[in-house]
């Protein structure tokens, strides 16, 4: 019969709390990995080449149609058998949080495709007209004119995506990875599962406070890009020599 102490839901809590740090690892590294090859898989959808917005579009079903966890076998077991040879054994002896980077970097590199081509849509095409007509270069008007206000309109995506990742990413204890998770599976296994139940309480009370805080912090950031969006939206277009005007 499992047993709810309270001394142990503390034991669990301060024991896995400082694990947090390789969660963060894990999430910083994936959404920075993943917005690059969502960056790249945008590129290609929307290329002139047919052949290369096949392959995007491939990824991207692929992807959300496979459940993290069998990707997450798929890439720890798979990559280095696939290898074989001296680069499996290479493989093999890679840190776990390397496979789990890989694979939730693969895994948010197909929604950041759909989170950057949503951002992007939500501007208005007549602002990148307007950066056009005043002199700007298209890399001038993207980083002063759009990409202040795609960042602004994907805060709240890029902010459910993160907790996604948090959630998600506690699955990395099935291949032995120590985070949150992962330490207090560990711990309560030492004890035979006995405090099975107040270690699922102190997991909760560790996630949830961290997903509320999280919400808020993008909730914050979203609020206060608002008059940098509007500031850098204005600036650039509002100066120049207007069309049709020579400097002498």
């Amino acid at each position: 019969m499992q047993k709810i102490s309270i001394k142990k839901i503390i034991y669990y809590f301060t024991k896995s709390v400082p694990a947090l740090g390789v969660t963060f690892a894990y999430v910083i590294i994936s959404m920075i990995f993943g917005t690059l090859i969502g960056a790249l898989i945008y590129r290609m959808k929307t290329s002139k080449y047919r052949i290369f917005r096949i392959i995007a579009s491939l990824y991207v079903t692929i992807v959300r149609c496979t459940p993290s966890l069998v990707m997450l076998f798929l890439v720890f077991y798979g990559l280095p058998l696939l290898a074989g040879g001296e680069l499996g054994e290479w493989l093999e002896e890679l840190p776990i949080l390397t496979f789990v980077c890989i694979t939730f970097s693969v895994f948010i590199g197909a929604s950041s495709s759909e989170l950057i081509r949503a951002a992007l849509e939500a501007v208005a095409k007549g602002q990148k007209e307007a950066g056009l007509s005043v002199g700007m270069s298209s890399l001038q008007t993207f980083v002063h004119v759009l990409l202040p206000q795609m960042l602004r309109n994907a805060t709240p995506n890029i902010g459910n995506t993160v907790i996604l990742l948090i959630k998600e990413g506690a699955l990395a204890y099935t291949i032995g990875l120590r985070d949150v998770l992962g330490q207090a599976y560990y711990l309560s296994g030492r004890e035979m599962n006995a405090y099975a139940v107040s270690m699922y309480i102190a997991l909760t009370l560790i996630y949830w406070p961290l997903t509320i805080i999280l919400e808020r912090l993008f909730a914050s950031l979203e609020h206060a890009l608002t008059p940098w969006e509007r500031k850098n939206r204005h600036k650039d277009i509002s100066v120049g020599p207007a069309v049709g005007e020579c400097n002498i």
